[in-house]
């Protein structure tokens, strides 16, 4: 069944002239059908010229909600929490808009969330689309607690937000590569989530005033987890890292990029939740703690950049001295629409690619054999933590491996370094190496991606 058009109001049409009044019609006198035909068809003929030139541009054409106008939409997909959609397309929407997913505050809404910071100005310079979920429950908060909202499809939450990304996607022709994330408390949480879950859905995120993913996991229904809240939940890189790659178990494309906000002097969600969102972000997109670039863009803000010293780096975070829980200002929006890469004519900047190279060989008998890879560090930071994935060739599956855990035994397989194998300095290497059964095709496999970005291979 498609799903529902959004409720535009209409006017009804004119009254036709004949349904004003019971004035009979002139009779008319028969004509021969060749000459109707011919009638006919010299009538259509500047008919249908006209319609060729004066056609609406695609965009007027495909338009499915008021342009300019925050406009709910009802019925776009699955949506097992009952959240509200509302959506803001501007006039100027361009041919495959971007698309940006603002979410809100516990006790906020779409249309607050709207109304409160700049994204609509943003989306009339730029011409993408802004999503605005909105929660129906009563605490007006976003579940980024329970099992379901922490992994892919699991229900609630993130699957009605994914199921109103789909929605403009299918309706504006909107494109994937460019569909971002961002929100502030409650909603920076649920961005962590939806980077999380979705990782092949959103190019990066901009996360105001957040906790890492999986820090609010409860298992007793509630919404609310005070020791993370409090500052006190204090995982390695790797673990909040796991978190992360548990959320979608096999998943070995591109992750995106992620930005940070947070003021030291929170006292909602606590200034250590920074630090910790730092760690798990660094560890997924497999690049140092250690910031590659610093700088104060402003007074009282410390920046720093992580994996790349650009305006599209793979982590950046902005600490802000002295400034408690609700930091967000107008101008922070103009700032991640910067990290988005939306600022700028033509697709945002993609992830970038992980500075590895690896050399993959098999050794094979009748219907086994033994596949042996050697990782290296190619770039200037030590790897804290790695997963590498790769595609076994079909008809091959791994029954015991060694300097690795690997998982699943066949298809798209990830390898995860060990407890004694996991830091990589700068050109160090670490060989690890399976047993797998065959069918007939021995070969190792071609292609590698550490900690979701493409290798070198050879």
């Amino acid at each position: 069944m498609p799903p529902e058009s959004p409720a535009v109001r209409t006017l009804s049409p004119r009254s036709s002239p004949a349904s004003e009044g019971t004035r009979p019609l002139p009779p008319t006198r028969k004509r021969p059908l060749r000459t109707l035909l011919t009638a006919l068809v010299a009538a259509l003929v500047p008919l249908l010229a006209a319609l060729t030139f004066t056609a609406p541009p695609a965009a007027a054409r495909t338009s499915a909600v008021p342009a300019a106008t925050l406009t709910e939409v009802t019925g776009f997909g699955e949506n097992p929490s009952n959240l509200q959609m509302y959506v803001y397309v501007p006039a100027g929407v361009t041919a495959h808009p971007a698309v940006v997913v603002a979410v809100h505050y516990c006790t906020g809404s779409g249309p607050a969330m709207y109304s409160g910071t700049e994204w609509a100005s943003l989306a009339d310079r730029h011409g993408f689309v802004v999503i605005y979920p909105s929660v129906t429950r009563a605490s007006k908060c976003f579940d980024v607690s329970s099992p379901q909202a922490l992994r892919r499809g699991g229900g609630s939450d993130p699957v009605g937000i994914k199921s109103m990304v789909d929605w403009v996607v299918r309706t504006y022709s909107a494109d994937t590569s460019r569909i971002y994330a961002t929100g502030m408390s409650s909603g920076a949480m649920m961005t962590n989530v939806l980077l999380g879950d979705y990782p092949d859905v959103f190019a990066a995120g901009a996360a105001f005033s957040g906790v890492p993913f999986g820090c609010f996991a409860t298992t007793d229904g509630s919404e609310w987890n005070s020791a993370c809240a409090g500052g006190t939940v204090i995982r390695t890189p790797q673990q909040w890292g796991d978190l992360v790659r548990a959320a979608y178990p096999g998943y070995t494309g591109p992750r995106p990029r992620m930005q940070v906000w947070h003021g030291t002097v929170d006292d909602t969600l606590r200034y250590p939740n920074f630090g910790e969102e730092i760690k798990q972000w660094t560890n997924v997109l497999g690049v140092s703690q250690t910031p590659a670039a610093t700088d104060t863009p402003q007074s009282g803000w410390t920046r720093t950049r992580y994996g790349g010293t650009g305006d599209h780096a793979p982590v950046e975070a902005i600490s802000l001295q002295g400034v408690g829980h609700n930091l967000y200002a107008s101008g922070m929006g103009a700032r991640a629409l910067t990290f988005f890469g939306l600022d700028t004519s033509g697709p945002g900047p993609q992830p970038q690619p992980a500075a590895c190279r690896v050399k993959a060989t098999t050794t094979a008998w009748n219907t086994g054999l033994t596949g042996s890879v050697t990782l290296t560090n190619t770039g200037t930071s030590t790897l804290t933590g790695w997963q590498l994935g790769f595609t076994l060739p079909a008809g091959q599956t791994i029954t015991n491996g060694w300097g690795a855990s690997y998982a699943p035994s066949s298809g798209a397989v990830t390898a995860t370094n060990a407890s004694y194998n996991g830091t990589l300095a700068p050109n160090a290497s670490v060989t690890f190496g399976y047993q797998a059964t065959h069918t007939g095709n021995s070969s190792a496999p071609s292609a590698f991606t550490l900690n979701g970005s493409a290798c070198a291979v050879g």
